[in-house]
């Protein structure tokens, strides 16, 4: 959004009143033949500065070119003056245009000069010192923070601040040890250092020092259920049975805990511990019977276990409360309609769960919140689409497409999946070619038609549009992934493969499919041992055919071919019919029987 033009008089009008200028309505001002730029610095002060003809312009145009939308020149310009100057609030203001602009490195330069002018002003020596730790800048940072904090008047949110400045760190190990070392002892008994830490250590994957320090943390203040809930969360990575005795044991004391009993109801859930989740939702409900959320709560944890049934009528209950509560208060007073669009979309879960598509679709229909309406509709379509009725799910798209861009995006891209899936993928190019052609910036829109070509073996334009995909949005690690893999795959441009696949890395760490592509391009160029360790990374995470496949390659090629044959068979079983493992098995010339 572009700044308007009365924000420019806000910051240049006390820019003029500090430098000694009288506007020429208030009095005559005679210009002196020369303007020399004087400047006095005074300790503690914003400096005295002569405002030249030169400073006022370049302030000015600034100001224009930022209202302008060029942040970029604004913010250089700026930083420029606030050197030459010493004023502080020049530095501040490269610092808000170079945050506009998104370049980070000029925005630290302009905090770090902001706090340099301004020691004493928290928020920038707070500005400082976040784009320092999101720079990997640390030296000195712990004593940095400490300083601050020990100077605060309110302990409690120096700490937080603290906390937070050191999250933007991408080592989050170090990030951990700087806080660590920057709490001293004398703030350990402010419970919120303890939760800081116990946060910062899970960001590190230290779950055994987060669960020390929530509980000390809750030791200090028995009835804090932010550190009960870490208490539950850290401890489940530690030792599960005890954290849930500890919860249990907290609940007792403290029954009008009723977030941590949701959490608690949660982690249970994702434990398939389905009648301990419930036992926890009818307690609540003997407590609270007028709160109806509880009934969706129920009916989840229900579905989850699939019971179906009963899962089902709880939701229709709920669905009946909340077209009561649409029905009695104005719409804009109540959440009633989206409610009542969840418990729909959870019935089309069971729905799509149990085969009965025509049910799904139904209830689909029923959906009536605009906030959802042409998700609902979307979504419709793919049903239709899965029962073969294609026509019909064109027809159900077209009818539900609006002229907002990202809604046409979303329903071409669904468009084309559907005959993608139903093995038409000529009609799916048609389709997604015309969609290009109607909305060029489409990042999402290349990525998906240069799938299609590669699937068609058409390289060549796969090649190019994955490009302009990588053009478009630079951090999409997806586009990287998939050129990269692809040149590995077919044994071809291996170093520019290789630059590829270290930049999805760099974005997506931990993805499982980044993941396989680094190791199949490490088979590719004769890195077993390399090839095994991300292979079987990705696996961990992601056990699918297309994963067991590379991986058992690798295994067969390094003379492990009987775990080789045992991880296909496994599978195999999964998906018997995976046309990448089959292919492999068959250019391998390996039976499983």
């Amino acid at each position: 959004m572009k700044r308007s033009i009365p924000l420019l008089s806000l910051f240049v009008a006390p820019l003029l009143l500090v430098y000694g200028v009288v506007p020429a309505h208030a009095a005559a001002v005679v210009k002196p033949a020369t303007q020399v730029e004087q400047i006095r610095l005074r300790p503690g002060e914003l400096p005295v500065v002569n405002l030249t003809a030169d400073i006022l312009y370049r302030v000015l145009a600034s100001e224009i070119a930022a209202h302008r939308g060029s942040y970029d020149a604004a913010s250089q310009t700026l930083l420029d003056l606030a050197t030459e100057t010493s004023d502080s609030r020049l530095a501040k203001r490269a610092f808000q245009f170079s945050v506009a602009d998104r370049d980070m490195a000029r925005a630290y330069r302009a905090a770090r000069l902001w706090a340099m002018l301004s020691p004493e002003d928290p928020e920038a020596v707070a500005a400082s010192l976040a784009l320092a730790a999101s720079n990997g800048q640390t030296n000195g940072m712990a004593a940095a923070l400490w300083s601050r904090i020990e100077k605060a008047d309110d302990k409690k949110q120096a700490i937080l601040q603290a906390a937070s400045i050191v999250s933007k760190m991408a080592d989050k190990r170090v990030a951990f040890e700087i806080l660590d070392q920057a709490l001293h002892e004398s703030v350990r008994n402010i419970p919120v250092a303890h939760l800081a830490l116990a946060d910062a250590a899970w960001e590190a994957l230290d779950a055994n020092r987060a669960l020390r320090e929530a509980k000390l943390a809750l030791q200090q203040d028995p009835g804090s259920e932010m550190a009960a809930q870490r208490v539950l969360e850290y401890g489940l990575k530690v030792d599960p049975q005890a954290a849930i005795a500890d919860t249990r044991a907290y609940i007792k004391k403290y029954p009008d805990s009723r977030k941590l009993q949701l959490m608690l109801a949660d982690r249970l859930l994702n434990r398939h511990e389905f009648d301990a989740a419930l036992s926890l939702v009818d307690e609540l409900r003997r407590q609270a019977p007028e709160d109806f959320d509880l009934l969706y709560t129920e009916a989840e944890i229900n579905a989850k276990a699939e019971r179906y049934e009963r899962a089902r009528a709880l939701l229709n209950e709920y669905i009946n409360v909340e077209t009561q509560r649409r029905q009695s208060l104005h719409a804009d007073a109540s959440n009633a309609q989206s409610n009542a669009s969840d418990a729909r979309l959870l019935l089309v879960q069971i729905a799509v769960k149990q085969g009965q598509l025509d049910e799904a679709i139904a209830q689909l229909d029923l959906i009536d919140d605009p906030a959802v309406r042409f998700q609902a509709q979307i979504h419709k379509a793919v049903l239709q689409g899965r029962q073969g009725n294609l026509a019909v799910a064109r027809a159900t798209i077209e009818a539900a497409t609006t002229d907002n861009v990202h809604d046409q995006s979303v329903a071409a891209l669904t468009l084309a999946s559907i005959y993608r899936d139903a093995g038409r993928t000529d009609e799916a190019v048609d389709i997604l070619i015309k969609a290009d052609r109607e909305i060029p910036d489409s990042a999402e829109i290349k990525y998906d038609l240069a799938m299609l070509y590669e699937r068609q073996s058409n390289y060549v334009d796969f090649e190019t549009l994955m490009r302009q995909v990588i053009s478009l949005a630079p951090d999409n690690a997806n586009a990287y992934n998939s050129l990269g893999y692809t040149f590995a795959d077919q044994n071809r441009n291996l170093g520019e493969a290789q630059d590829l696949l270290e930049r999805a890395l760099d974005l997506e760490p931990s993805n499982p499919y980044i993941l396989d592509s680094v190791g199949w391009y490490f088979y590719r160029t004769g890195d077993l041992q390399a090839a095994l360790e991300y292979l079987q990374r990705s696996y961990a995470q992601l056990p699918e055919a297309d994963v067991a496949a590379h991986l058992g390659e690798v295994l067969w090629v390094n003379d492990q071919q009987d775990d080789a044959r045992a991880l296909w068979r496994k599978a195999l079983e999964r998906d018997p019919d995976s046309e990448p493992l089959l292919n492999t098995l068959k250019r391998l010339g390996v039976t499983l029987q």
